[in-house]
């Protein structure tokens, strides 16, 4: 092998050499940043600081904020929960039939991921109020609680007389639901979520033009990002808001 073949390898060897003294450290240390930022976002979510700091809007008829208005049911403990039980306490509103064949079970399985995530609060809570209470009886939902990993004791699973549940739905938060035999499972509603603040009144962020959006829909979870209809998941939303009503 002659001189000349040698210098060329040599010096390729210092290439690589300098090369791994002055970059290999910058792309380690740039790769493990991205991980402590990615795990930081998933696992610690809830003591998170939010950039946003714009308030949410309050939900208006004829310039008065609405309320949540009074309701008393009994949850999946036998126990009697009514809108008073909530106050000083930041919740999530939905309506569900534990017998769902389609939305429910994923809606559910989205609010127990927000469940997990705010662990650690004790002002945070969930009223789900079934639309079937006539099969959904404390005995079922305390199971249906089971089932799906429901711990926040602040997550109460409602039922009582139909009408009233109905009319709550219908006319006190305008999420639809109704009873309908040509659909599966026989029970037809909307598959949204409605904020409350502490004081009982509902709240949510607004969209690009400075609407509140009123409802956050709840079917599509953060994972999938975006349903099969091309809907984006608006879970992480719900948390962001959550999170900015338990520091207010």
């Amino acid at each position: 092998m002659s001189n000349k073949t040698n210098y060329s390898y040599i010096g390729i060897a210092f290439v690589i050499l300098v090369f791994g003294i002055l970059f290999i450290p910058k792309i380690v240390d740039r790769i493990s940043n991205d991980d402590i930022i990615r795990n930081e976002s998933r696992s610690d979510f809830a003591n998170s600081k939010n950039d946003d700091k714009s308030p949410l809007a309050y939900i208006e008829n004829n310039g008065v904020k609405r309320q949540v208005p009074e309701f008393s049911f009994l949850n999946q403990n036998n126990d009697t929960i009514t809108n008073k039980d909530y106050r000083g306490k930041v919740y999530v509103i939905e309506f569900f039939f534990t017998t769902c064949p389609t939305i429910c079970p994923r809606m559910n399985a989205n609010l127990v991921q927000v469940q997990n995530a705010f662990q650690e609060f004790d002002d945070f809570g969930v009223a789900s109020f079934t639309i079937n209470p006539d099969y959904d009886t404390p005995e079922v939902l305390n199971e249906y609680a089971k089932t799906y990993g429901i711990t926040n004791p602040n997550w109460n699973l409602l039922t009582g007389n139909k009408e009233d549940i109905y009319k709550l739905a219908n006319e006190g938060f305008y999420i639809y639901a109704a009873e309908n035999e040509d659909v599966l499972g026989g029970f037809e509603h909307s598959g949204n979520f409605a904020l409350i603040d502490k004081n009982g009144f509902i709240r949510s962020r607004k969209d690009q033009y400075g609407n509140p959006i009123i409802y956050y829909k709840g079917i599509v979870s953060e994972s999938e990002e975006v349903g099969d209809d091309g809907e984006k998941e608006e879970i992480s939303l719900l948390k962001e808001d959550i999170k900015k009503l338990l520091d207010e």
